[in-house]
């Protein structure tokens, strides 16, 4: 079982005190107690954090915001977030900070319209899924590796490295690290295992369903009620001590949007944000359900992903698919690109070693923001307001402009000769 570095209390009433600090406390680095209690003493967690095989989806309908649970040992820890309200899509002061900072006003395009997005609550995974997690999963299944994962420049062309998979993904890695080198429809795989281990459980009802988030979901979790650029404020200076990036992952000889070597590191190592979620920026890429535009007009506003496929063809892969949106940079990417914001686009098929996922749980009923108001004794960081959207790294097109990521495929097409 993973622990983060302050995972050091016993189990007991620690549970319902870490909860509790989550709430008083919500920028703070305060320890995880729950998943301490879960972690020591697994008996007296799950009378908090999981529901028994007979109650199941009454107990699930009574889940409030903030509440840690796990539906099944082979299950990942989940986090209870509010209904609410935001306004997705960036401003025009952020486009212009992007620019400025290693982005272009072209890459930022795409975060518009401002929408406002109402959304139900529902749960999200408490970190990425590990490779531990994924790997019972693929030893159970016997779920295939794939025809390889793309690696270091060759992302820029959506390239694979045949020898490369999530279990050899190209550098060290811990049980405890995200799982990478999957792509969506292995984490869509991963997600029906998932689901069929949790109702034998009898831990979810047939209405109660883990799959990827939404991209509106997604932000609005990584938001978790800030309006600033990143979810610890506006300073991309205060990055090193909240996600992972190129400037404290390992790489070397960084060169825009590009880096040799470089890693991967063990989930829940930096702090939460206020929603109690680890490392919703940097790290690795997260996969989101939505099929992307380069519009949010006309997309869902109830919090619903994005099927409609866009009439663009720079949204769509080589047969025509609809390209899949994912969110949140990576170890290799520069710190403008960690804002809650940043939006990201690959084929549905397509594996690297930048890239992962963590899962959502749609619920029977949860808790509304007024709720999570009252058990957080008023505490203003956890208002949800607007919130804000941004650039576009990984693009699926040979057009010339000037999105750094396209550029970049563009240049490293022209050079093999594609």
């Amino acid at each position: 079982m993973r622990k983060t570095p302050t995972q050091q209390f016993k189990a007991g009433s620690i549970a319902v005190c870490g909860i509790l600090a989550m709430f008083l406390f919500p920028s703070a680095g305060f320890p995880d107690l729950t998943n301490a209690a879960f972690a020591t003493a697994p008996e007296a967690a799950q009378q908090v954090s999981a529901p028994t095989r007979a109650g199941a989806p009454a107990a699930a309908a009574q889940r409030a915001a903030g509440t840690v649970f796990r539906d099944c040992r082979a299950c990942p820890e989940m986090v209870v977030l509010p209904a609410g309200s935001f306004t997705m899509g960036s401003s025009d002061e952020e486009k212009s900070w992007a620019a400025s900072h290693g982005g272009s006003m072209y890459a930022v395009a795409d975060e518009a319209p401002q929408h406002e997005v109402s959304l139900p609550s529902f749960a999200l995974g408490k970190y990425d899924v590990t490779r531990s997690e994924y790997a019972a999963f693929a030893q159970e299944t016997g779920y295939s590796a794939g025809d390889g994962c793309g690696r270091g420049r060759a992302i820029f062309k959506w390239e694979k490295d045949s020898r490369l998979t999530w279990a050899n993904p190209g550098s060290a890695q811990t049980d405890s690290d995200p799982v990478v080198c999957v792509s969506w429809r292995d984490a869509r795989a991963y997600i029906a295992w998932l689901n069929r281990k949790a109702r034998r459980a009898g831990a979810a009802s047939s209405n109660e369903l883990y799959r990827l988030p939404s991209e509106a979901e997604w932000e609005y979790a990584a938001r978790a009620g800030t309006t600033t650029k990143f979810y610890w404020g506006d300073d991309d200076s205060d990055a090193r001590v909240h996600a992972w990036f190129n400037a404290n992952s390992g790489c070397r000889d960084v060169s825009g949007l590009f880096c040799d070597q470089g890693q991967t590191h063990p989930v829940g190592a930096k702090p939460p944000n206020a929603f109690g979620l680890y490392d919703m920026a940097g790290n690795v890429w997260q996969w989101t359900e939505d099929c992307y535009d380069n519009s949010y007009a006309g997309i869902p506003t109830d919090g619903r992903a994005n099927e409609t496929p866009s009439d663009d063809p720079k949204a769509k892969d080589g047969q025509g698919n609809c390209l899949r949106v994912d969110r949140g940079s990576s170890w290799m990417f520069p710190a403008w690109l960690l804002r809650a914001a940043t939006r990201e686009r690959n084929p549905a098929d397509y594996r690297n070693n930048i890239m992962g996922f963590r899962v959502a749980r749609t619920l029977a009923s949860g808790g509304n923001l007024s709720q999570m108001l009252r058990r957080s004794i008023a505490r203003p960081a956890i208002v949800l307001s607007a919130l804000s959207v941004t650039a576009d790294p990984f693009a699926g097109s040979d057009a010339r402009d000037d999105n750094p990521v396209r550029s970049a495929q563009r240049r490293a097409r022209e050079s093999s000769g594609d």
